[in-house]
């Protein structure tokens, strides 16, 4: 597949680097030559320096043979711009913009056909709010993603010592959950993939990835660590915007939220938008005095939402330290994510890969509902509908034990529709048959895997 990114920055790069290996034609697009130059000393990609919004630039991109095209960068209008030349000019059939202005929300013509001609847009803001949102409800989780409408969760948890299943073989989830349906699909050791069976023990400290029913997850998170209380007071820092967004997402029911924001003048102007549960202070994230009158040796969940990674980690490690139970940074560079393992800071979250996520389903080949980048990257989880039938398919009609599935990728559960009653979560067991229309969710350990799950997953073209 031939792919246009526009934009090399913390985004773009990261998408080009999940896209090229798997063996795609990509050619990044950016005006500063010095980003185009690192990419292309890591990357087996072509880069072009130049205007995006410029036609000839394009042309010389192969817009005239694309067949897709990305433009992620921090300009809502150059991002616009790119996909209606995209369109108009070179009839680029896939055509993703981020937008960052959630007010054109309310304009979908005029992103759409009758606009900007996007085929697919994606919200960077609102994809690290509904994941941070998630780890707010489930306290327990390091990661919390849904699938089927919201019917299944893949969630990732620290195991800890003293809990059920820790110290267990892992088939005795089963007999401690007899009526949960719920599997195991991967476990990380000292940030090393596992290749697990039923008699795999679980250690404290294991990275535990589980799927189950939704209305179970609770229990099944029982299963490695105690389930932590609610969070009711929740202090936020670092990005007024970005805050205020996730205030309005959390339940105002019996939590207390206080924002922090360093701008005054801000801070008056936003003062009224913010909702009735939730409160502005103003001053530094990494200001201990403000920290204190914020309350910090109560709260329960403290976030760091600033654009400078280093504020963040400092403001996160400080709030810890003066009492605040868990934290929960945005960092965006890899290598600090990385060195933040098994530091004070419970949870790191990144724009990046949310709305990485957000870009995987658009780009992967086949009938992909939804892809969710795991670990930072690393893994990823995949919802396919197979379609098909015996004939034309090659998982239709075949028990998960006959797939040719590659070492490393693993059914985790088939989501079903049963007549007019809600979707069955049936559990990846080795006997369970693969039906037409099934939403078959996928484990993948390691991406470079995915393009041999694509071609699983195709039908043959006589079919349609």
């Amino acid at each position: 597949m031939h792919i246009i990114i526009i934009g090399a920055g913390r985004i773009g790069s990261s998408v080009a680097e999940s896209l090229v290996s798997e063996a795609n034609d990509i050619t990044v697009i950016d005006r500063d030559a010095r980003r185009i130059e690192q990419l292309q000393d890591t990357l087996d990609l072509r880069g072009i320096i130049g205007d995006a919004t410029s036609p000839s630039i394009l042309a010389d991109a192969g817009a005239a043979d694309a067949d897709m095209l990305v433009a992620v960068t921090a300009s809502d209008e150059t991002n616009l711009v790119v996909s209606l030349l995209a369109a108009r000019l070179f009839n680029i059939p896939t055509r993703v913009a981020r937008v960052r202005n959630s007010e054109l929300r309310a304009y979908p013509r005029l992103l759409a056909e009758e606009g900007f001609e996007i085929t697919s847009a994606i919200w960077p803001e609102e994809a690290i709010t509904n994941s941070i949102k998630h780890l707010i409800d489930f306290p327990e989780a390091l990661q919390i993603i849904e699938f089927a409408d919201g019917k299944a969760s893949l969630i990732a948890v620290r195991a800890i010592a003293g809990s059920p299943l820790v110290g267990r073989p892992i088939r005795e989830l089963a007999v401690h959950l007899p009526n949960v349906p719920a599997r195991i699909v991967s476990v990380f050791r000292r940030n090393r993939h596992l290749d697990i069976s039923a008699d795999t023990v679980i250690e404290s400290g294991d990275e535990v990835i589980v799927l189950s029913a939704t209305r179970d997850i609770r229990r099944v998170a029982g299963e490695f660590r105690r389930n932590e209380r609610p969070n009711k007071n929740i202090i936020i820092g670092g990005n007024l915007q970005l805050a205020l967004q996730l205030a309005r997402v959390i339940p105002s029911r019996a939590v207390n939220i206080k924002i922090i924001e360093s701008d005054n003048k801000r801070s008056r102007n936003l003062a009224e938008k913010i909702p009735e549960n939730s409160i502005i202070l103003t001053g530094s994230i990494t200001d201990e005095t403000i920290l204190d009158e914020a309350g910090i040796d109560t709260c329960d969940l403290f976030i760091a939402l600033g654009r400078d990674d280093e504020n963040n980690i400092l403001s996160s490690l400080l709030a810890k330290k003066l009492g605040a139970r868990r934290v929960i940074a945005l960092i965006n560079r890899q290598t600090y994510a990385d060195l933040m393992q098994g530091t004070q800071i419970d949870i790191t979250v990144s724009m990046t890969q949310a709305t990485h996520g957000e870009l995987l389903k658009h780009v992967r080949r086949g009938d992909v509902i939804a892809a969710h980048s795991l670990r930072r990257g690393v893994a990823e989880a995949l919802e396919m509908v197979a379609h098909g039938d015996k004939k034309s398919s090659k998982v239709v009609g075949r028990k998960i034990k006959q797939l040719q599935l590659p070492d490393g990728v693993s059914v985790a559960a088939i989501v079903r529709e049963v007549g007019v009653d809600e979707p069955r979560v049936l559990m990846g067991e080795p006997s369970l048959e693969i039906q037409t229309d099934d939403r078959v969710i996928l484990f993948v350990s390691n991406k470079r895997l995915i393009p041999k799950v694509e071609s699983l997953f195709t039908v043959d073209v006589g079919f349609f």
